[in-house]
């Protein structure tokens, strides 16, 4: 069965793949609610998260995902498109 939901672990290689931070992915979690630049992810590298996920899932994501503030409202953006789009 093929997976439609991004979880913190994905999430967590993703952040250390596109920008090099590193997170454990249940403190990640635990930090959902944390602005991305606080966390020390920027726009930029929500950008490339973006488009690896894209790729990865052969399916567009909305045009501002990368204006998302939180790990949480990043996520949620991600798996309701994906969810639509099962």
């Amino acid at each position: 069965m093929i997976t439609t939901e991004v979880t913190y672990d994905e999430l967590a290689v993703l952040i250390k793949k596109g920008a090099g931070v590193t997170f454990d992915p249940r403190e990640l979690e635990q930090a959902s609610d944390t602005p991305f630049g606080v966390l020390g992810l920027d726009s930029l590298g929500l950008l490339g998260i973006v488009g690896e996920l894209e790729n990865q899932y052969g399916k567009s994501l909305p045009p501002d995902s990368e204006r998302c503030r939180t790990p949480r409202e990043f996520l949620d953006l991600v798996n309701s498109t994906l969810k639509a789009g099962a």
